[in-house]
């Protein structure tokens, strides 16, 4: 029997997009991570959301082609802090609490996500 991919485990593109509108409506609102979004047009935010969902998808192992930029590219010169970064991880959990994720994808979730601090947060 062939173990599913986390994709599939998350509930494909449906599940991921559920999680990807959900963290970007709580990173978009937060009182500290607000000002990444604040002055972006309502296109810029829609394309960036596909992008995520797109990233998503194609690196827990779906049929998504991800043609956006590498995450280092996409988030450098941002100034993403470190308190930022821990911000980001509480609200990440809570949209993962709120879909009901079981442990095992939410601590494959997050083990792949702490892989990207060096690239996303500015040192």
């Amino acid at each position: 029997m062939d173990q599913q991919s986390l994709y599939e485990r998350l509930g494909g593109y449906d599940g991921i997009s559920s999680f990807a509108c959900i963290l970007l409506v709580r990173l978009q609102s937060d009182s500290q991570l607000g000002r990444f979004w604040a002055h972006r047009g309502d296109d810029g935010i829609a394309r960036e959301k596909q992008l995520l969902i797109d990233y998503l998808c194609s690196v827990t192992g779906g049929p998504v082609y991800y043609r956006g930029r590498d995450m280092k590219l996409s988030h450098q010169g941002m100034g993403i802090s470190d308190s930022d970064w821990a911000i980001f991880l509480e609200h990440a959990g809570a949209a993962m609490k709120s879909l009901g994720l079981a442990k095992q994808e939410c601590d494959e979730i997050v083990a792949f996500v702490l892989s990207l601090k060096k690239d996303i947060v500015d040192a």
